[in-house]
């Protein structure tokens, strides 16, 4: 495990990581991507949902493989599937007075968009907690787990990844933020998929691995 104190920089993604999963936003908007895919693709919901994963295997992003195959427009696709309910998010004043705690630089790094990013935080009420928000619209729509992705981050911001941890929900996402330097956290059961040594530590929500370091700090 790797110690937290050279850490100045904190680089959180968002959706299923800021929140937990079961408050069921990413299923609304996985129902908006399955029927955006079945008008994409005309294929019937089973096989339209298996490329979906297909996509999202290859490409990192279901948006990412509809552009490579298909004559999509991505803002109309990331209008459509994210514009969803979010009645289900529970504002989190916990949550911003942990992060308000934490020493340094605090930045979202999300494959959304920026207008999911905006009202997922607002409604969180975490929005000012945060000296940046890296959307898939910074990204020029190349989603993470790309290196040159996480690459164009840490320029974009002037963050040194050796003083820098990151939180995700998804393994895969946080091997190339290892293989840069970067303190890696894994938030849930990386939903069944393989975690390696590139993962230094495990917390099954972000409020069970924050609350520690204010106690730490406090003390």
């Amino acid at each position: 495990m790797t110690d937290l104190r050279q850490v100045t920089a904190w680089v959180f993604d968002m959706d299923d990581t800021l929140y937990p999963r079961e408050q069921g936003v990413m299923r609304l908007v996985q129902e908006r991507i399955n029927a955006f895919m079945m008008a994409a693709v005309g294929l019937p919901q089973d096989e339209a949902r298996a490329l979906q994963l297909q996509f999202l295997n290859e490409h990192g992003t279901t948006l990412a493989g509809l552009m490579a195959n298909y004559a999509v427009d991505p803002q109309a696709f990331l209008q459509d599937v994210h514009d969803v309910p979010l009645d289900t998010l529970e504002p989190s004043p916990e949550l911003c007075d942990l992060l308000t705690r934490l020493p340094g630089r605090k930045f979202v790094l999300t494959n959304g968009a920026r207008m999911h990013a905006d009202r997922v935080l607002a409604r969180i009420g975490v929005s000012a907690c945060f000296d940046g928000v890296f959307c898939i619209e910074d990204m020029d729509l190349v989603p993470k787990p790309a290196p040159a992705t996480f690459r164009r981050f840490l320029d974009a911001f002037g963050v040194d990844p050796h003083a820098a941890a990151f939180f995700e929900d998804t393994p895969r996402n946080l091997m190339p933020a290892k293989a840069l330097g970067m303190t890696t956290v894994l938030i849930g059961d990386g939903h069944g998929h393989e975690v390696g040594d590139w993962v230094d530590h495990r917390a099954d929500r972000l409020l069970d691995f924050l609350r520690p370091l204010a106690l730490r700090d406090a003390a």
